[in-house]
C-alpha cells in the first residue's frame, strides 16, 4: 500500500554534502543490475559520488542539487536529484535527443525505507520546475536497461525511449535507454 507523506525539497547546500554522499553510498547500488559487483559499486560511488564530488556539483553553476526531506525532518534526507545543463558530450546521447536546449536529470534517488511516499515525485516535480527556469525545452536520462522500477517511473512521468548508451560501473560498461520527454508536453 502506497503512503504519502509530506515532502519539501530545497536546493542542497555545501552544508548537506556529507548527508548527500551518504545517501548515494546507499541508494546507487539500487539501481545497478543484479550481476554488478559490489566492489565496481564502491568504485563508482568513490569516484563520482563522494563527499568531494559533491562539494562540486553543489557549487557548479550548470548544476542543480535538490535534497528531500519528509517527515522524518532535515537530518535524515528521504531523496536527492541532480540536473546538469547544457549539451550532452556523449556522442550516443546527442544523436538521440530531439529536443533542444535540454537539460539532464542526472540523479533521482529516494532512500529504500522511502519508497512509494511520495519522495520520487516531488523530486521530479522540483527537477521540472528548475529545467523550466533554466529555459530548457526537453529533459533526458539514462536508465539501465534492466532497471525496470526505474523506467516505469520515468515512463509514467512523460519519458520515451530514444536511444541507447553505455555507462561505466567500476571495471563494467553498463548498457542504458536514453530517454527524453519534453517539458510541456501538451505544448
Amino acid at each position: 500500500m502506497d503512503r504519502t507523506t509530506a515532502v519539501t525539497v530545497r536546493r542542497a547546500t555545501p552544508a548537506d554534502v556529507d548527508a548527500l554522499a551518504a545517501l548515494a553510498a546507499v541508494t546507487f547500488p539500487l539501481a545497478c543490475p543484479p550481476d554488478s559487483t559490489p566492489a565496481d559499486q564502491a568504485q563508482f560511488v568513490a569516484a563520482v559520488l563522494s563527499v568531494e564530488r559533491f562539494a562540486q556539483y553543489v557549487a557548479d553553476e550548470h548544476r542543480t542539487v535538490l535534497l528531500a526531506h519528509d517527515e522524518q525532518g532535515p537530518d535524515a534526507p528521504a531523496g536527492y536529484a541532480m540536473l546538469v545543463a547544457g549539451e550532452p558530450t556523449d556522442p550516443d546521447v546527442q544523436r538521440a535527443l530531439t529536443l533542444r536546449p535540454t537539460i539532464e536529470l542526472s540523479k533521482l534517488y529516494v532512500h529504500p525505507d522511502r519508497h512509494r511516499g511520495g519522495v520520487a515525485s516531488a523530486l521530479f516535480a522540483a527537477c521540472l520546475e528548475d529545467a523550466g527556469a533554466r529555459g530548457a525545452v526537453g529533459m533526458w536520462l539514462g536508465v539501465n536497461q534492466r532497471n525496470s522500477r526505474a523506467q516505469g517511473f520515468y515512463t509514467h512521468a512523460g519519458f520515451v525511449r530514444v536511444g541507447t548508451k553505455h555507462f561505466q560501473v567500476g571495471a563494467r560498461l553498463e548498457d542504458d535507454f536514453v530517454l527524453e520527454r519534453p517539458l510541456h508536453p501538451h505544448d
